[in-house]
């Protein structure tokens, strides 16, 4: 077995499993962690596991050699979970670090075999690793993830930037942008009615521009109630159902802009430079904004003292209220910035 010291200088020859988060939004920030991996293993090759559900977006992250998709449906419990790992076997991984909090990612990469497991102590089962660090607290998701990697090889990652690699189109002949009023919390979706006037009222500023709604296909009806009936009506796409995660890719890095809530496609477009508007509601900005700054807008209304609570629901007022007191001028005016001339 290799020591501890020669893997946390060794840059020749190692082979790297990383276990990646669950969620979407987690995977994209994650980019960052996989791009500091590669930077101090320059020579090793690196392999992750990744949800089936997301792994197209897997082919986006520069630098794999192999991805192992994982789906629960297919290895259900912890018993399927230590036979999925088990298959890895054969491929002898000196190193593995753990990115998701969960009792069965630690499962997964003990049946590894891998020589070095490494990750967070939580979830009672830090002792299927071979060095479990404590998670900072009060710091965005990305520098969670990155201070692992700093803790384990006692080096400072000073090079952190979350990004997909997709071929940068043109400038579009007409303005147009993406929007995205849904979220997998209730507690972060943009409630109805607000959304049927904030669109009325976009399409009515801007009378050049063309709007296209993008979400996941269990997401079309959701799009489907705020559109209905609404004014300017030719000039609003609905995709929403009609891309996979990879094609969502691309269309976000060849429209002008998009305005979107707290959610996953918030960070795929921030990771290839497009110009994001993220509205926030029950999040917290401060840990799971969007995390390159360049043409980042974070808005939210500010107005109840239980903002942000986090919670996936909204208990308080049965709809999330601090969506629906958001700003409208203030939206317009974020989404000005991109469109001078609209």
């Amino acid at each position: 077995m290799l020591k501890v010291s020669n893997l946390k200088s060794q840059t020749s020859n190692l082979k790297i499993l990383i276990r990646l988060p669950n969620w979407l939004g987690d995977v994209v920030m994650s980019t960052a962690f996989v791009s500091a991996v590669r930077e101090l293993y320059p020579a090793s090759s690196i392999d992750v596991i990744i949800k089936k559900e997301l792994a197209g977006i897997a082919s986006l992250v520069p630098g794999l050699r192999k991805v192992h998709s994982f789906s629960k449906q297919e290895n259900k419990g912890l018993a399927g979970v230590f036979r999925f790992g088990k298959k890895m076997r054969t491929e002898q991984y000196d190193l593995f670090f753990n990115l998701p909090e969960s009792l069965s990612s630690l499962v997964m990469g003990w049946a590894t075999g891998a020589k070095q497991r490494v990750g967070f102590g939580k979830e009672g089962g830090f002792f299927l690793l071979t060095h479990h660090y404590k998670k900072p607290k009060n710091i965005h998701r990305v520098d969670e993830y990155i201070s692992l990697l700093e803790q384990f090889t006692g080096k400072t990652i000073s090079n952190r930037q979350v990004s997909l690699q997709v071929q940068k189109p043109g400038k579009p002949i007409t303005d147009w942008v993406l929007v995205n009023f849904n979220s997998e919390a209730s507690s972060r979706r943009m409630p109805i009615e607000k959304a049927k006037s904030l669109l009325n009222l976009l399409t009515n500023h801007f009378k050049e521009v063309e709007f296209t709604f993008v979400g996941a296909p269990k997401e079309a009806p959701f799009i489907d109630e705020i559109i209905n009936g609404a004014e300017n009506i030719g000039r609003i796409r609905n995709f929403a159902g009609k891309t996979d995660l990879v094609s969502l890719t691309h269309l976000m890095a060849g429209c002008t802009a998009m305005i979107t809530t707290d959610s996953g496609p918030a960070h795929l477009a921030n990771s290839v430079n497009t110009p994001v508007i993220v509205l926030f509601g029950a999040g917290n900005e401060h840990n799971t904004a969007p995390y390159n700054t360049h043409n980042l807008t974070v808005l939210r209304a500010g107005k109840l003292d239980c903002e942000p609570c986090v919670k996936n629901t909204c208990k308080l007022y049965g709809i999330p209220k601090c969506m629906q007191l958001l700003d409208d001028l203030l939206i317009i005016n974020a989404l000005s910035v991109y469109l001078p001339h609209a």
